[in-house]
């Protein structure tokens, strides 16, 4: 019984660690490059019959204080997680 738990243990890790879909791949790697853009983040202010409140939601990557290039994070992302380039440029995917 051992045996045939290790032997179904050791079938199913080179499956999870395999390359993945090109498409998958790039709408997992497409945030990690918008975050490298610039820092993002959200101010909320409110009042009420309570009192006001008020909070700040601020996401800053490590690719961006680096300065990296987030075209080239985007594409050795992808390249990395399917073993194949992406089918568009990141830039191309930005709304203008």
């Amino acid at each position: 019984m051992r045996k045939a738990v290790a032997f179904l243990t050791l079938a199913a890790f080179p499956a999870a660690c395999g390359p993945i879909p090109v498409e998958r791949a790039e709408r997992e790697c497409y945030e990690r490059a918008w975050l490298a853009e610039s820092p993002r983040g959200m101010v909320k202010v409110g009042g009420g019959s309570r009192g006001g409140h008020a909070g700040l939601d601020l996401s800053i990557s490590s690719d961006f204080l680096l300065g990296k290039d987030p075209s080239a994070i985007y594409e050795s992302c992808v390249y990395k997680k399917s073993g194949q380039p992406p089918r568009q440029p990141y830039y191309a995917l930005r709304p203008r």
